[in-house]
């Protein structure tokens, strides 16, 4: 029994009980099920209680032998720890559960949240960019993060180091949620503990992994999820040409989300990610004045007289000649084709060019950034499958 890639759709059965929230945690916490297999299997069996008996008969279907359920002991446990912790487990159908994040396709059934929820009824944008951010790129952030904060927003991010860091401690005071990688009891890096309590006690700390989850690299990809899906719009402020904050300008363009990104010097390697993506449509911003344009006053909730924000002195990208002009979106469409038409049996590239129609100078860059993300692999004679 394999994770299959299914849009989601809401069960018919929330759970409104106790027993029912426990039985929804035992699905989700099952081997081998993730989101897209816990909709699937809601879907066909109406609801967590009779999925869970039919999960066996299907993994004995799959070739999975001797299959067993996540046993009630360790969903009692995860649900003792939390408690213990202060948070609160948000199901899709509770009130309090962000109303953005249900929009998305791959919406975590249950989240695990740590402070105010009151939050997630605010509109958010979220801020990402480089762990090894420069002087200039933190001051940005900063200015960013307070101006946007003081105008009405929630900022979203995920505690890193660099930018991450600099836009929650500018956010604090005006409301701002971090998406971690690990349980919410969790702080990585650890050096961020202190700031996570402060956050803890005015915003709110999120996420969808298990209490007590120490956060592997395999876990932030699907968090990067998260903070494009809470949010109306994602802000790069500095971004290598291969990173994270990439995946996560990427995520929020398939969520249909705005992209924004602030420029840096051609020669920084950490402005490459930000120049690129300004290249290839994104809004460029010079200060929060830019992103509210972009998102609109009313939907900004500004103050009548909004702040300055600390002004940067940031050069505009320089232009590769003869690049041709291609829009996020267009991108982003190219990347789904891609993945439509790849699966887990090996198709030779230029077969796969012939069926895009596309010039081969402009599906081979996107197989590169596909590959580097873990979603296809390349195999010997050209040949490539979708992972």
């Amino acid at each position: 029994m394999t994770e299959v890639n299914i849009s989601s759709t809401h069960p018919q059965l929330p759970p409104t009980t106790e027993e029912q929230r426990v039985s929804w945690l035992r699905l989700l916490r099952s081997r081998r099920v993730g989101v897209s297999t816990f909709f699937r299997l809601m879907g066909e069996h109406g609801c967590a209680e009779r999925a869970l008996e039919a999960l066996p008969e299907i993994a004995k279907a799959a070739g999975v032998d001797n299959y067993t359920v996540c046993p009630e002991g360790v969903v009692a446990a995860e649900l003792k720890a939390g408690r213990a912790q202060g948070a609160q487990l948000i199901a899709m159908s509770d009130p309090d559960y962000p109303k953005a994040l249900k929009d998305i396709a791959d919406a975590p059934p249950l989240i695990w949240a740590l402070g105010n929820p009151d939050l997630f009824a605010r509109p958010a944008l979220a801020m990402v960019g480089a762990r090894n951010a420069s002087s200039l790129g933190t001051r940005m952030a900063r200015g960013l993060a307070r101006d946007l904060g003081e105008a009405g927003f929630v900022v979203v991010s995920g505690l890193a180091r660099g930018v991450d860091t600099a836009a929650h401690g500018a956010a604090m005071k005006t409301g701002t949620i971090a998406v971690f990688g690990g349980g919410v009891d969790v702080t990585y890096p650890a050096e961020n503990t202190t700031l996570a309590c402060k956050i803890a006690e005015t915003g709110v700390i999120l996420s969808e992994q298990p209490i007590g989850t120490v956060p592997q690299a395999r876990h932030f990809p699907a968090r990067n999820r998260i903070i494009s899906g809470l949010s109306r719009a994602v802000i790069v402020v500095e971004a290598a040409a291969r990173s994270g904050s990439l995946i996560t300008a990427r995520d929020a363009l398939d969520q249909g989300r705005e992209v924004l990104a602030v420029p840096g010097h051609p020669f920084d390697a950490r402005a490459s990610g930000c120049n690129m993506l300004i290249r290839d449509g994104a809004t460029l911003v010079r200060g929060a004045e830019d992103v509210i344009e972009v998102m609109g006053a009313a939907e900004a909730l500004v103050v009548q007289d909004p702040p300055v924000t600390e002004q940067v002195e940031m050069p505009l990208p320089a232009q590769e000649p003869h690049q041709p002009q291609r829009t996020l979106r267009e991108t982003s469409d190219l990347h789904m084709q891609i993945l439509n038409r790849l699966g887990p049996a090996p198709l030779a590239e230029d077969q796969l060019i012939r069926d895009l129609s596309a010039p081969a100078n402009r599906v081979t860059p996107v197989l590169v950034d596909l590959e580097l993300e873990g979603r296809i692999q390349r195999q010997a004679g050209g040949l490539l499958s979708k992972i």
